[in-house]
């Protein structure tokens, strides 16, 4: 689901089922979604996936950045994901 970004005004806008949710850049908080492991922008109290690129160019306009890790690493080799 794109969302309508406008850097001039720094507002940001998504539908979803027909309705139109629109907020101020520096209202929005990007969180995670520990089920799908995906991002989501929180958007006048509306969770709306979005993907990293989306999540990026919000924290630019600072966005409130809540993402976490959901995938664990062995403590032993940090590269083995568990």
């Amino acid at each position: 689901m794109p969302l309508e970004f406008d850097s001039t005004n720094e507002h940001c806008s998504a539908e979803i089922d027909g309705v139109r949710h629109s907020s101020r850049v520096v209202d929005i908080a990007i969180t995670t979604n520990d089920a799908t492991h995906m991002s989501e922008a929180e958007i006048a109290g509306v969770k709306v996936p979005i993907t990293e690129a989306e999540a990026d160019a919000l924290t630019i306009y600072k966005a409130k950045d809540l993402r976490h890790h959901t995938v664990d690493r062995d403590t032993e080799d940090p590269t083995t994901v568990i």
